[in-house]
């Protein structure tokens, strides 16, 4: 199959979209009442990794706020075949009722509104074993052609509670994160944030990473390997950014010629999205034993050192082998996903649309607005329309797989809608500062896009997120008279349009009602701007 990237969202799109909603996902998917009364403060994590027997023991001390009174019980997440082996709380242990993959606590102590508390979590076990990574994801253990270890997580959709325990729910992101990660003395550890110290043993190091921003939970990572490192300042717009490359030792050359790209975009970035949002904890790109996939400050890649999608264009068009896709799409998450976050995953279209929509912008800044939209018209052979971009809430089920292309597209109509480039790059620039280290809802998004536009955006909205039909667009002419209306929408449709009438350009405000619009006489066809969107069909 040509493009792996999509089918492997689009298999598990399918799967989760086709099963019956558990109680584990509404688990998972919901803030339950043993969520609710508590705010996430602080995770102290620390593991060891023994790869020859592919198992992880560790423990994760949890600072958090009580926010009320609540329930005397406090919910935990983690999937078997991992195991929580104890909880301490004030030097007591405590019981655990367990539900499948959810654990709640029974706190002793009482929890007084305002208080900062610690609950340490002992787990251990064999994780799960990455069956497609990143999509089908868990631990990835492999090995290098050296013969040496080469171990990765990768947890987005499954959850980072398949690795180690913490409240799996994307609402409420830590605040910041601190890692000890034990490994063989011949390998390394590349984590989130900066590199702090490392404690040396016989036969083991401890590397010990912090986070000083927010992150959300499946942004969490670990990589192990025989790395090299080298490294070079950005000069950005919120002044010198450490930017840092971990490869293995055998692709370093190619590495380094490669990851050229990395500050090529985060000029592109910073200027359309604004300074890169995790100045305090560097950026670093982490070769992996996988495709790669957007870990907050440590965005993993495995795209084989080459343009394109593993050496493609997912374009077609050529457009899509000006630049390294993983490098691009991974990197734009740092904007779209790790500083903006879904509250719920629901809303992952903001992750995934807005990211794929990067990919444009990259094009556009670098190459120009033509070749950038040639590559996202290009991308629309990969729509299908099969069900709306926005999920199911509550219950942890993402909404169509085409929240990637799709949502490019949208974007792309969007600017096009605008009129305005600046106010466009003035919008997205707004969303990264509205929200910044911020979990929201589409609903919010939206709002502040027709406010910052100026433009009535509920009907473009619901019908591109909330319908799976794009409009299509019907007319008919008759001598000198166009009759047209949009069809295949939502009751009371509108949005401006942008059409090609004999070489000229003009713009209508059709509805779902039949219009007039007086054309030259012999006027026999129309075209929309190929930034748009839009289905087409003559009557």
């Amino acid at each position: 199959m040509r493009y792996l990237f999509l089918l492997g969202f689009i298999l598990t799109s399918l799967s989760s979209y086709s099963q019956k909603i558990t109680r584990q996902d509404s688990l998972r998917g919901s803030i339950t009442p043993q969520r609710a009364w508590w705010d996430l403060v602080h995770y102290d994590l620390s593991v060891e990794v023994m790869p020859e027997s592919k198992t992880i023991i560790g423990t994760n001390v949890m600072t958090y706020k009580v926010l009320n009174e609540g329930p005397n019980e406090l919910q935990i997440d983690l999937q078997a075949p991992m195991k929580l082996t104890a909880v301490m709380q004030d030097g007591h242990s405590l019981d655990v009722r367990s539900e499948g993959n959810a654990h709640f606590i029974q706190l002793e102590n009482p929890q007084r509104e305002g208080e900062l508390k610690k609950i340490s979590l002992s787990f251990e076990g064999k994780p799960r074993i990455a069956k497609n990574p990143p999509w089908d994801g868990g631990i990835t253990w492999k090995k290098d052609s050296n013969g040496k270890h080469f171990i990765a997580s990768s947890n987005q959709g499954i959850g980072a509670s398949v690795w180690w325990p913490n409240r799996d729910h994307p609402a409420d992101e830590v605040d910041s994160l601190d890692m000890h990660v034990t490994v063989p003395k011949d390998l390394v550890d590349v984590s989130n944030g900066r590199l702090v110290h490392i404690d040396t043993d016989a036969t083991t190091k401890t590397y010990h990473w912090t986070v000083k921003n927010p992150i959300n939970n499946y942004g969490v990572n670990l990589n192990i390997g025989d790395y090299v490192n080298f490294s070079e300042v950005y000069k950005g717009e919120k002044g010198p950014l450490d930017m840092s490359y971990w490869v293995l030792k055998e692709d370093e050359e190619k590495a380094r010629e490669q990851f050229k790209q990395a500050p090529m975009m985060m000029e592109a970035f910073e200027h359309w999205f604004g300074p890169y949002p995790f100045y305090e904890d560097s950026f670093k790109l982490v070769q992996a034993p996988y495709l790669g996939m957007e870990h907050q400050s440590s965005v993993t890649y495995g795209n084989r050192f080459k343009n394109g999608y593993l050496g493609r264009d997912l374009s077609g068009t050529g457009e899509g082998l000006k630049f390294d896709f993983i490098i691009i799409h991974e990197a734009g998450h740092e904007w779209f996903a790790n500083n903006i976050t879904n509250k719920d995953v629901a809303d992952m279209w903001i992750h995934e649309g807005f990211t794929s929509y990067s990919e444009n912008l990259y094009l556009d800044y670098h190459f120009g607005k033509e070749s950038a939209a040639t590559y996202t018209i290009g991308t629309r052979d990969k729509i299908r329309n099969d069900r709306p971009m926005i999920g199911t809430y509550n219950v942890d089920k993402e909404g169509s797989g085409d929240m990637y292309y799709k949502g490019a597209n949208i974007l792309l109509t969007l600017r096009t809608i605008a009129q305005d480039d600046d106010l466009w790059r003035a919008t997205l620039r707004g969303l990264s500062k509205e929200f910044y280290h911020q979990t929201t809802t589409t609903a919010a998004v939206e709002n502040y896009i027709a406010n910052a536009l100026n433009l009535d955006l509920t009907p473009f909205f619901n019908q591109y997120l909330r319908e799976k039909d794009i409009p299509t667009f019907e007319y008919k002419i008759d001598k000198k008279e166009m009759h047209y209306r949009f069809n295949n929408t939502i009751q009371g449709f509108t949005m401006p349009l942008r059409i090609k009438i004999n070489e000229k350009y003009i713009w209508l405000e059709p509805t779902d009602i039949w219009q007039c619009l007086d054309v030259p006489k012999g006027t026999s066809t129309v075209q929309i701007d190929r930034n748009m969107y839009v289905d087409i069909r003559k009557m």
